[in-house]
């Protein structure tokens, strides 16, 4: 919302910067526009937020951009309005198939930015969903809605319209207004067609401030201020990931945003994990080295278990048990490859106990180390590439 306090078209306050381009990078309007404009801001945001004391016989946020419409006319206030930004006049449309050639050279142009914008769309409309849940304590269905706007925006496009979502924005003021079923966005559809069919002229009078107040409360009103309070108390790689996705989201948009929070907090939770590796040394009744593996075994924590191991150091026959750890991924059975080859190379005899079939099919130097023990084996599948998967089937086949 600070572009609308600034000039379109000219270079902002913070062109030759890494904010260059930024929401934050607004030319600002003159001084006294400006003030102005911050009071009627001011005005629109006390009348929404103290009306419901008095009555609420017509939704606030209404009233607030009507009394501050009224203001600005009635005082001939010199101030940016919905008809300066743009027109909103328009009629019905008409069927209309993109006319684009249909071969892959037009795909490659347009997929990647079909994936991002469905992205953004779908994200979006579920971080409004479970919003609208907590608020109203109601229960969305998320598959239903992700279909449904899917559906719509097809349609959309062959009429030669936009692809859209649901918005936080517009959601908050519906349900603040007292709208909880469907009928109140079909409602509030079918309002803004009849504004731009027939009184697109009395919209273009609307201040621009009155808007801006009126999202400004539906921000304070959904951020989560108690994160300021919690974020000392949470872990230092939750704040982080806290932090960084909020700055993201400003200066670039909501899909990066969300693909950064994700790779993040993927980082943290392996490096946490890999850490969570132990591995216990006794020796049984048998003389053997029996060694008691803790904790998944994956990508991040392939490194620390290798090092709890000493072949040359090991007794003749050496046993592992894997009872209480789970192989994760390929990384994990390369690991126990390498580890095999390590004792073979030192003549040293090894078990490995308590391994799921899958662990011993893909095991290419470790395999027949492989004790089955049907009753007390887990049953789990390994994450592998799906070539090499294939390569397995085939030569069981």
């Amino acid at each position: 919302q600070l572009g609308q306090f600034g000039e379109s078209g000219q270079p902002g306050w913070a062109a030759g910067t890494f904010l260059q381009g930024s929401i934050l990078d607004v030319a600002w309007i003159a001084t006294d526009q400006l003030v102005m404009m911050i009071g009627l801001v001011l005005l629109t945001m006390a009348i929404i937020q103290y009306l419901p004391l008095l009555t609420t016989t017509i939704p606030s946020s209404l009233a607030a951009i009507i009394v501050v419409s009224l203001t600005v006319l009635g005082l001939n206030i010199d101030t940016k309005v919905v008809g300066d930004v743009a027109s909103i006049a328009g009629g019905l449309p008409e069927f209309s198939l993109p006319d684009v050639p249909f071969n892959f050279a037009t795909l490659a142009i347009i997929f990647p930015y079909a994936v991002v914008l469905a992205a953004i769309g779908l994200i979006e409309s579920l971080l409004t969903l479970r919003l609208i849940d907590e608020i109203t304590e109601t229960r969305g269905n998320g598959n239903r809605e992700c279909l449904g706007q899917g559906l719509a925006n097809t349609a959309t496009g062959m009429f030669g319209g936009m692809g859209g979502c649901a918005m936080i924005g517009q959601s908050m003021i519906n349900v603040n207004a007292g709208g909880r079923g469907r009928l109140s966005g079909i409602t509030a559809a079918l309002s803004l067609l009849a504004f731009i069919l027939f009184a697109s002229s009395l919209i273009e009078q609307i201040p621009i401030a009155a808007l801006v107040g009126v999202m400004f409360i539906v921000v304070i009103g959904t951020f989560e201020w108690s994160s300021f309070r919690i974020i000392r108390r949470i872990p230092r790689q939750d704040a982080f990931v806290l932090i960084t996705v909020s700055a993201v989201t400003v200066f670039t948009d909501l899909a990066v945003a969300v693909i950064v929070g994700v790779i993040i907090s993927a980082l943290v939770f392996a490096w946490n994990h890999a850490k969570e590796v132990r591995v216990e040394k006794r020796e049984n009744r048998f003389g053997s080295h029996y060694y008691t593996v803790h904790g998944p075994l994956f990508f991040g924590s392939t490194a620390s278990f290798s090092e709890h191991f000493t072949p040359r150091a090991d007794n003749k026959d050496v046993v592992i048990d894997f009872a209480d750890s789970r192989v994760c991924d390929h990384s994990g059975i390369e690991a126990i490859d390498s580890l095999a080859m390590r004792y073979k190379r030192n003549n040293r005899t090894l078990h490995l106990i308590h391994l799921s079939p899958e662990c011993k099919k893909l095991l290419k130097k470790a395999g027949d180390m492989v004790e089955l023990n049907v009753v007390e084996d887990p049953k789990y599948f390994v994450a592998v590439e799906s070539a090499k998967w294939d390569e397995l089937q085939a030569a069981e086949v």
